[in-house]
């Protein structure tokens, strides 16, 4: 299987906030913004393995600034990186103020999925070759998120977690 670049998983996605996209203060509310976050990851994930995916996993998730009513919203998706049958998908959340002209980040987050087969079984996906200092970057943390991810759900022991260890010893 021939790698892929990481910008050809490039995904970016605009909405428009709506008054039933919003809270009662006029916020984006967190869960549409997660359902769009997933919409936009899960086809960056597709356009990698060029097969139907599914999450597995959302990592931490905090909000940095509030999107408000009337305001665009703009959630960039790339995979940053490819293991064996999973991808993590880094996702960068801006808002946007059209009448003030103000662009800003609104939140940051990975999500993890599997690519499936045609029975619905966990199938490989091409490697994952990162170009940019900013890609390096990401893909070089992705190891240590994904040993993260695994010990926090029981499926790997935390001695196992060779790249967390390195974080903690020298």
């Amino acid at each position: 299987m021939k790698p892929k670049k990481a910008s050809e998983s490039n995904v970016i996605m605009t909405e428009l906030v709506f008054p039933n996209d919003t809270n009662f203060y006029g916020n984006l509310m967190g869960g549409r913004l997660m359902y769009w976050m997933d919409t936009a990851a899960a086809m960056a994930a597709w356009r990698h393995c060029n097969a139907p995916c599914v999450t597995v996993s959302v990592d931490n998730m905090s909000f940095d600034a509030p999107i408000k009513l009337g305001q665009v919203v703009h959630i960039e998706a790339q995979v940053s990186r490819a293991f064996k049958s999973s991808m993590e998908v880094h996702i960068t959340v801006w808002g946007e103020d059209l009448t003030q002209q103000y662009k800003y980040k609104s939140n940051e987050a990975y999500l993890t999925f599997v690519a499936l087969d045609p029975n619905g079984k966990p199938r490989m996906v091409p490697e994952l070759t990162p170009e940019t200092e900013e890609e390096i970057k990401v893909f070089e943390g992705a190891l240590r998120r994904r040993q993260l991810r695994l010990v926090l759900a029981k499926k790997m022991k935390a001695e196992d977690a060779t790249e967390l260890k390195a974080l903690f010893t020298t």
